[in-house]
């Protein structure tokens, strides 16, 4: 401790009892239970603690034992700071309580069921009196552990990811979580179960879910969460969402999920978009995204190369119409000159029209550019695709001319490649028709990824040999603006006001 204690003060122990089977306390527990002189446990106003009962075999005569009543169970109370407020009265004058006796010299155990520092009410006086007294947390077995060895399944395996919830949450928050991660954990059941069944169920996990009550001890009930009646479950009870790995297939049939990854890396990727690749048996897309996806055990993935929309949705939507579920992924969002058109087209025709097919939406890359530039895209803005491959380039030059005239900002996709490399320079020209050479251009390249530039520079100076397939451009219209912040002016950034000069 960082503090130095009184010579004669006791000793303050946080004492783990495990899930609730007295059996499963560790030896380090009953020892320190046995040998304290007062023994410290949370009750409700009924004066039962399951606290005490798990301990009481090893509770012996003259031991001092401090009940510490909570004055609610609920957040219905007429405390003047509310339910909040009376908690902290009541957690501050138990560790009143505690610290008498820690300040005559005696030995202080206070019970936890679980783990003392998870989710448990030792840890508020833990806040408040391990710093002045010297103080051992016993660990314990958690009701997480306890639900796991109950159901026979394992939580996790490998590299998943294990998410432990509040069931208080709201279900928005909770559906997020839930779609987002391999397996979890849903604590503090009981009135917040129909929240809990309903994020389960609208982020697609419901029929994966498990349901355990009272974990080892009397009145367990394990079982599908789906089957649950909520009007029956208590507050010591979980929602488990067990490993995915080697699990059976869940019920249903075949569908086609197009998912937007972002940009760029793991933190551009929405929670949906990662319940969407977890739960697919096959990933299907262009090889350096297919790449971007973790790698799965059991997980078929099926890249091709980048010029084979149609071909790759037909192989997608055939996998479905045989009842697998298809990840179909695109970088940014799959709507924006990606997949999901190409998908739906040929969803559209036969034999395909029944299988079910969704759109995950992703961040784009004009969006990304924009907010490492500043906020470009403040007002009205169009987004055009530069590159000739699906439409003529006359087109294009017409699109350009369009929205230049009407001042629109404009985010340019597909600016140049390998094998295309006038486009930039005839639609620098085309809009210098229309723009000032000092209109701002921001040239953001790999946004998120290793080798992220983003620069901005003037319209009559953008040089077509900076701009590659990786680069997306953002020109400015006649109201965006630049400035330098920072300090020595070191950081340009550019916006454009979202109000419009009158006419």
């Amino acid at each position: 401790m960082s503090e130095q204690h009184p010579q004669t003060a006791g000793r303050l122990y946080g004492v783990g009892l495990g899930p609730g089977d007295p059996s499963l306390m560790t030896v380090r527990a009953v020892e320190v239970i046995a040998a304290a002189d007062v023994v410290a446990y949370h009750s409700a106003r009924h004066g039962r603690s399951i606290a005490r009962s798990i301990a009481a075999a090893h509770l012996r005569p003259g031991q001092i034992e401090e009940q510490l009543v909570y004055p609610v169970t609920t957040e219905a109370t007429d405390h003047p700071g509310g339910y909040r407020g009376a908690m902290e009265e009541f957690y501050e004058e138990a560790a009143a309580r505690l610290a008498a006796h820690l300040d005559a010299g005696r030995t202080v155990a206070v019970l936890a069921e679980g783990d003392p520092l998870f989710y448990s009410s030792y840890m508020h006086m833990h806040k408040r009196l391990s710093h002045r007294y010297p103080t051992e947390v016993v660990p314990g077995v958690t009701s997480v552990s306890a639900a796991a060895a109950r159901l026979g399944e394992p939580l996790v395996e490998g590299e998943e990811v294990l998410t432990i919830l509040p069931g208080t949450l709201p279900e928005e928050e909770l559906t997020a979580r839930l779609a987002s991660t391999d397996s979890a954990v849903v604590m503090k059941l009981g009135r917040t179960f129909p929240a809990v069944r309903g994020a389960l169920e609208r982020s697609g996990r419901l029929a994966e879910a498990r349901y355990v009550e009272r974990a080892t001890m009397s009145g367990e009930r394990t079982g599908r969460l789906a089957d649950v009646d909520p009007e029956s479950v208590p507050y010591f009870s979980v929602a488990v969402l067990p490993s995915r790995i080697d699990a059976p297939p869940v019920a249903g049939g075949g569908e086609v999920v197009v998912v937007g990854l972002g940009p760029a890396g793991p933190l551009w990727l929405t929670p949906e978009a990662r319940g969407a690749l977890a739960a697919a048996e096959d990933v299907v897309g262009y090889s350096t995204y297919v790449d971007r996806v973790p790698v799965r055990p059991g997980q078929r993935r099926h890249a091709s190369d980048n010029k084979v929309e149609s071909e790759r949705a037909d192989f997608a939507l055939d996998l479905a119409r045989q009842g697998r579920r298809v990840a179909v992924v695109s970088s940014g969002d799959p709507g924006v000159f990606a997949m999901a058109t190409a998908v739906l087209e040929v969803a559209s025709e036969d034999p395909y029209r029944e299988i079910p097919v969704r759109v995950v939406p992703g961040m784009t890359a004009a969006h990304a550019a924009a907010a490492r530039a500043g906020a470009p895209l403040g007002h009205d803005y169009a987004v055009v695709s530069l590159s000739d491959r699906l439409k003529p380039w006359e087109v294009i030059a017409e699109r350009l001319r369009s929205a230049a005239a009407a001042d629109l900002v404009l985010a340019l996709y597909n600016p140049g490649s390998r094998s295309r490399i006038w486009q930039v320079g005839k639609a620098r020209d085309l809009l210098l028709e229309h723009r000032t050479p000092d209109t701002p251009v921001v040239l953001a390249r790999d946004v998120g990824g290793p080798e992220e530039s983003v620069r901005i520079v003037r319209l009559g100076e953008l040089d077509p040999d900076q701009v590659d397939m990786r680069t997306l451009l953002i020109v400015g219209s006649t109201q965006t603006r630049t400035v330098r912040r920072g300090e020595s002016g070191a950081e340009e950034i550019v916006w454009t006001p979202r109000r419009y000069p009158e006419r």
